[in-house]
């Protein structure tokens, strides 16, 4: 017999292909847990910056900039470059695209080095994008696997210590199906393993898009089936649970027309999905702002924070287009504007702060600070 904590298993005499697995070694597990505590941190959250130069095509070309590296580069400059002392009390993370882990300021500083300096954890996404699930209709899987290990490992060596893998679900009458879900789910535990391997902490993202006809009841439905069906992946994958975060939607209706999804209903709905799907092993939930305007985002997070409830993980934000959509229409790609779009900048990321805390001032749905 062999003894691991406070369980016993039994070792075969012939090693079986199903059975034998490779379980992380104790002092990974702490570091792993260390880079959860840096990141999870009360009032704190983490800003989305790992848009590819294709996804920001669309944006800049509504702005008029051209999309280059340079612009690319001077943005998230911008961005990461705001009063340090005010960035930092609010951000303890940032999600980096490959093209941003390896670039300098223009004053010749590493991207990553000038997070570092803001004591803020550098992280990086690493799956490769959407395609198409064979066997299903209008349904996604997500790509990347292939030297996945290869990569983190390499990340890891440059700085980056939690990196991002997202698959994405859309409700409708026939979907998200049974397959879409298993297969999914799989593919997170494998990325999970993976990063936990090469000493990063994975953020698994099973995003459940809210565009759609249905009710919040429907969505908490499926809210419930999927999270379960990830849970029950990492389970058979031995994700170690202590050492990697959840990054979920709030659950929505997706009816326009449906204006009595207060706050407190929109609450209600997600942590009771959470409550009945995530284990308290889990350190962390980070939330998504999809689907949402930038102040809904702040008050449903406020709501969720605030409900009454069981809620043994840290709830906090991770968003992206949230604090950056009315940053960018100011900044524009012109130097003049940048004090102004980085002021504009640090209001949203407070506002996100107080909510993760509980402590937006809300009226009548309203953020009034």
């Amino acid at each position: 017999m062999k003894r691991l904590g406070d369980k016993c298993y039994c070792k075969d005499k012939v090693s079986s292909p199903i059975t034998k697995y490779t379980e992380l070694e104790p002092a990974l597990c702490q570091e792993l847990k260390k880079i959860v505590e840096a990141v999870v941190v009360p009032g704190k959250g983490l800003l989305a910056c790992d848009e590819s130069p294709a996804s920001l095509q669309k944006r800049f070309d509504e702005l008029g900039v051209e999309n280059t590296e340079t612009n690319r580069r001077n943005y998230r400059q911008m961005l990461f470059s705001a009063d340090k002392s005010e960035f930092s009390k609010c951000i303890s993370g940032v999600i980096l695209h490959h093209e941003t882990v390896y670039e300098k300021t223009t004053d010749g500083i590493d991207m990553i080095e000038l997070l570092r300096q803001r004591n803020v954890v550098p992280g990086i996404k690493v799956d490769k994008g959407l395609v198409p699930l064979f066997g299903a209709k209008n349904e996604n899987t997500t790509e990347g696997l292939d030297n996945l290990q290869e990569r983190c490992i390499q990340y890891k060596r440059d700085g980056c210590h939690f990196a991002k893998w997202r698959c994405t679900f859309s409700i409708t009458e026939t979907t998200p199906s049974q397959l879409a879900m298993v297969t999914n789910a799989d593919v997170l535990a494998r990325y999970a393993t993976i990063c936990q391997s090469a000493r990063i902490v994975p953020i698994i993202e099973p995003e459940i898009l809210s565009p759609g006809d249905h009710g919040i009841n429907k969505a908490l439905e499926v809210h419930e089936e999927v999270l379960s069906n990830v849970m029950r992946a990492l389970h058979q994958h031995r994700v170690y649970l202590e050492g990697m975060i959840l990054k979920s939607a709030m659950v929505l209706s997706g009816r326009k027309e449906e204006v009595n999804c207060t706050p407190q209903i929109v609450a209600e709905h997600t942590v009771l999905a959470l409550q009945r799907t995530i284990p308290p092993a889990v350190p962390a939930v980070l939330f998504l702002s999809g689907g949402q305007t930038d102040e809904d985002s702040v008050i449903n997070l406020n709501a969720i924070v605030n409900y009454e409830g069981k809620k043994p993980w840290q709830l906090t934000y991770c968003y992206g287009r949230a604090l950056q959509n009315e940053v960018m229409k100011i900044w524009k790609g012109n130097s003049a504007k940048v004090a102004e779009a980085q002021t504009l900048l640090l209001k949203k990321i407070k506002l996100a702060s107080q909510a993760a805390l509980g402590q937006l001032e809300v009226e009548n749905s309203v953020c009034t600070k």
